[in-house]
């Protein structure tokens, strides 16, 4: 992307977020158009379900619309602000629907301390299947920290649990989504064509 592009990108995203702070139909709809992609990605893989992920989506951008006048370009960029709020709502949903984490698994879960060779093999939407796959709690904790990048301190805010817990809950989120991809391995209907 040269230069040129780039401050015609801030440009567009300055006019959208004027427009909807006005609350003009055509920026809406275009920015709604622009980042519903990314956001209902975000919003499935929280609540892990295709129909809850569009209602949160439709209550993320209701929060965003409300919130816009808000937003602070010299705090960070528009799509990062988004992300946020899409995550927030994702997690208030989950909370009003009285999903918690999960105690300990009743399966036994070995420590594998070698990855799969598989594991190289895999892409990134394999990859997220399997993350889909999680138990609501493990799955949270995973997306809150090893996708969207926040620390167990955080995390811990976020979801009312202490720091602990949400460090277990991560390992063994982990430990689930090793012995996933090992039992793929081993499944011989798996086959990666190039």
């Amino acid at each position: 992307m040269t230069s040129i592009d780039i401050m015609k990108d801030k440009l567009d995203i300055q006019h959208l977020v004027q427009g909807c702070i006005q609350q003009d139909q055509t920026c809406q709809r275009e920015l709604v158009n622009k980042f519903s992609g990314m956001l209902y990605s975000i919003c499935l893989r929280y609540v892990g379900d295709e129909h809850k992920a569009k209602d949160t989506l439709q209550d993320t951008f209701i929060r965003i619309f409300k919130a816009m006048h808000q937003y602070d370009p010299t705090r960070g960029s528009l799509q990062g602000w988004m992300r946020k709020i899409a995550v927030n709502v994702c997690l208030k949903q989950l909370k009003k629907d009285k999903i918690r984490n999960e105690g300990p698994l009743t399966e036994q879960l070995s420590d594998y301390h070698k990855a799969p060779k598989i594991a190289g093999q895999l892409e990134e939407a394999d990859l997220m299947k399997l993350v889909m796959t999680l138990p609501e709690g493990y799955r949270q904790i995973f997306n809150l920290n090893v996708i969207e990048g926040y620390n167990h301190r955080e995390i811990g805010e976020k979801l009312g649990i202490g720091e602990a817990t949400s460090r277990s809950q991560l390992s063994r989120a982990k430990q689930l989504l090793r012995k996933k991809i090992i039992k793929l391995e081993n499944s011989e209907s798996w086959v990666r064509i190039s």
